[in-house]
């Protein structure tokens, strides 16, 4: 199982030209063999950063969520304690951004690699990265 950080779940679902095709195919093929996780923390991400108008959905937030959360192919982690109560063993320099805190926690406590771009989390080397 790979947990994918945000922006690398928008950008598989989106076809954004940040991934390059061989990340892409691997994520299709973690897909079709139900390997994949998102945090909850992602969804809501989501949702807010579609109110901003920094993402657009459609055909509207609710519609593409449930198709972009469908089992069939994504495990969505639920909220838990655990999580919050992990992000805080994180350094204080690790990042101060809340939801890469939570997103950094479950994937040490699911002991699932993270996949992501964010060079502040690969570089803090306080979880697994996906390569």
């Amino acid at each position: 199982m790979v947990l994918l950080d945000t922006h690398i779940w928008l950008w598989w679902l989106l076809g954004d030209g940040n991934l390059i095709l061989a990340e892409r195919e691997a994520l299709d093929k973690l897909a079709s063999e139900r390997n994949l996780a998102i945090s909850w923390v992602s969804v809501w991400e989501t949702e807010m950063l579609e109110r901003k108008g920094r993402v657009s959905l459609l055909p509207g937030f609710q519609s593409w969520t449930e198709q972009a959360t469908n089992p069939e192919f994504i495990t969505v982690l639920p909220a838990d304690i655990a999580v919050v109560l992990a992000q805080r063993n994180l350094p204080e320099t690790f990042h101060g951004d809340p939801a890469d805190r939570l997103i950094a926690a479950t994937s040490i406590l699911s002991g699932y690699p993270l996949a992501t771009h964010d060079q502040r989390i690969k570089k803090s080397g306080v979880c697994e990265i996906w390569e």
